[in-house]
């Protein structure tokens, strides 16, 4: 958010929506604990992908027929709070704040990413109106 120098306004993550392919419903924008669950770090690998597979022969996997396949590894708790925090950290802080303020916004979109063909985020606020199309 840009305005004079040293000015303030009152910013709310609620002054926020997103409308994606014209539909009449924007996407309202969410806290950031809604993201942090589904965080991912590139630099991690889970402990079974590390390791070699079989390269033939016939094996059950180390499951019993039938059962289900077990539960993907989890990232290590220290890991997914360091990733927490730093999501938290570039969030759009709310509240009275000096401009120019920066920060993240989220939003829950449930479509195929492939089938986005127009965004525009929407401000309706303190300090008026504003519709920005987005590079979808």
């Amino acid at each position: 958010m840009f305005g004079a120098p040293e000015a303030h306004l009152q910013l709310s993550r609620g002054d926020f929506n997103l409308r994606i392919n014209d539909r009449k419903a924007p996407l309202v924008s969410q806290p950031f604990e809604l993201v942090a669950r589904s965080l991912k770090d590139p630099s991690w690998v889970p402990p079974d992908e590390g390791k070699e597979k079989s390269k033939g022969g016939l094996t059950s996997g180390g499951q019993d027929a039938g059962s289900p396949p077990p539960p993907p590894p989890k990232m290590p708790v220290p890991l997914q709070l360091a990733m927490e925090q730093k999501v938290q950290k570039a969030t759009l802080l709310q509240g009275d704040r000096v401009l120019p303020q920066a920060g993240l916004l989220f939003f829950e979109y449930r479509g195929k990413v492939k089938n986005i063909r127009s965004v525009e985020l929407i401000y309706d606020g303190p300090a008026g109106k504003a519709t920005l199309e987005l590079q979808p």
